[in-house]
């Protein structure tokens, strides 16, 4: 069943019920109460904060002692003959000639495989990283196998720094060796 509240009018006003008398003066006067105690706790807050305004005690000054300043003492003399002997040493140092030794060369082998597409692949993905490498194919005992080698390298170093470039972009397993 609908009803039409519009149409109704204005409800008909109920009968309100007026709280207990009792309970309305006992909410009141708590009410005063709770004011009165936050008012006379402001109150003694400030009278206090007041009266230790003024009692702080004053800092003593400090006195400051005039004091001489003492003679340094006199350097002493070195008791030691060693830093004039170091001074005039020589030291004879042989050195082997480099240019008589043979210069060692490094490679770099980064994979070995057995087809030379997966070889091709490790290439191409080394050459993304802007190094040259080239593919070797190998005979052993165990068949056919196909390198994937950088280099030559005059120094070990120049290898290494490869290496750590071919690290960085994450391809891992290369080895140095001498040149073969």
């Amino acid at each position: 069943m609908a009803r039409d509240y519009v149409k109704k009018g204005k409800p008909t006003p109920r009968t309100k019920r007026k709280p207990e008398p009792e309970v309305a003066v006992a909410n009141h006067s708590k009410l005063k109460f709770m004011i009165v105690l936050a008012l006379c706790l402001v109150i003694g807050f400030a009278y206090f904060l007041w009266s230790i305004k003024d009692r702080a005690p004053e800092p003593k000054p400090k006195v400051v002692e005039k004091v001489k300043p003492k003679a340094l003492p006199k350097v002493p003399e070195e008791k030691w003959e060693y830093v004039k002997e170091l001074e005039n040493k020589t030291i004879e140092v042989d050195v082997p000639d480099r240019k008589d030794q043979p210069q060692k060369q490094y490679q770099m082998q980064c994979g070995s495989f057995r087809k030379l597409d997966q070889a091709n692949s490790l290439k191409a993905q080394i050459a993304f990283t802007g190094l040259e490498s080239f593919v070797k194919r190998t005979e052993g005992s165990n068949g056919v196998w196909f390198r994937v080698v950088l280099g030559p390298y005059d120094t070990k170093r120049a290898a290494e720094s490869d290496r750590h470039r071919l690290q960085n972009a994450k391809i891992n397993g290369c080895q140095i060796w001498y040149w073969t």
